[in-house]
């Protein structure tokens, strides 16, 4: 069988060579247009694909493909109705990397709170060998203990945070972006009033019509002062827009991992807000801890080998 990875850099660096017991594997670092797509997938058996579009033209310009393996959990990038009604079967991952986001997200909470940046600087510039005492106060750290946390999305990523936030002290409080979610362990409110009363924000939900642009200015301006917002659900939650408006008029902190178009664009608002310390951006790279990216991949190998075996 032939088997193609159409972005493999996606992947980082993980070893392909535990897929060549099952043929000919051939990995290209990124695919940039449809052309592309098609002349790499017009003798492939199978595809990889993280974020590539597999779409009903390509399906039908390639016609030797009967497995289309998802190296990630969502699907929009592919067909999926489509390449059932040609009997291609499509296969994605769930669950494998939810602690490693978990762990960003209290990277990006503690690092303001502890103001990890401007002490790491402070000491560099050797402000700490002119320093007539052992410590510093231009800085206050802050703990969690006591703090309310709002969670925007309870699933499996956010029921993890509000517990490890809770064992820090904080009271939980959580919204359900569906409507549907419930847990009677943890306060449930609307949104409005979690964000007017939380001190820490984090948002653990997916992207669709109920999410898209959910954090606009009318609702950025019900954060208090002080506030934490963090984002490792997915870009296009918060209007990036309205963000920077709202960063230039409150003392607010914000961490992002994900944005509504990636990679980020040039001269994007967030880039020339007045309090740049006052922002940590990181390239959507909370999911991929090195103990995720093996999980991930050993499953997309499981489920290759699923696929061989009974067909499904």
């Amino acid at each position: 069988m032939k088997i193609v990875c159409l972005d493999a850099a996606t992947l980082g660096n993980y070893d392909f060579s535990v897929f060549e017991k099952f043929g000919e594997i051939k990995l290209y670092d990124t695919t940039k247009d449809k052309e592309q797509v098609i002349e790499r997938l017009k003798d492939a058996d199978i595809a990889m694909t993280n974020k590539v579009v597999i779409d009903k033209e390509i399906i039908d310009a390639c016609s030797n493909l009967k497995l289309i393996l998802e190296t990630a959990t969502g699907l929009n990038n592919i067909d999926v109705d489509y390449a059932k009604e040609r009997n291609i079967v499509v296969k994605n991952v769930a669950g494998y990397s939810t602690m490693s986001v978990v762990q960003h997200t209290f990277a990006l909470i503690f690092a303001f709170l502890n103001h990890i940046p401007y002490y790491d600087q402070w000491v560099k510039n050797e402000k700490w060998c002119k320093s007539p005492i052992f410590t510093d106060f231009s800085r206050i750290l802050v703990s969690t203990e006591g703090k309310k946390h709002g969670i925007i999305g309870l699933g499996s990523i956010g029921k993890e945070v509000a517990k490890i936030s809770k064992a820090f002290g904080a009271k939980i409080y959580y919204y359900s972006t569906s409507g549907a979610n419930t847990n009677s362990e943890f306060e449930r409110l609307e949104l409005d009033e979690l964000l007017k009363i939380c001190d820490i924000i984090s948002i653990h939900a997916p992207l669709n019509n109920k999410t898209m642009n959910l954090l606009n200015l009318e609702k950025l301006e019900l954060l208090k002062n002080d506030a934490v917002l963090i984002n490792v659900g997915r870009g296009g939650i918060i209007n990036e827009l309205d963000l920077a408006k709202v960063m230039d008029q409150k003392n607010i902190k914000v961490g992002l991992d994900v944005l509504e178009k990636e990679p980020m664009l040039e001269n994007h608002p967030l880039l020339n807000i007045k309090n740049k310390d006052h922002l940590i951006i990181t390239p959507h790279i909370a999911w991929a801890s090195k103990e995720a990216i093996d999980t991930l991949m050993s499953r997309v190998y499981e489920n290759l080998e699923e696929w061989i075996k009974n067909g499904k």
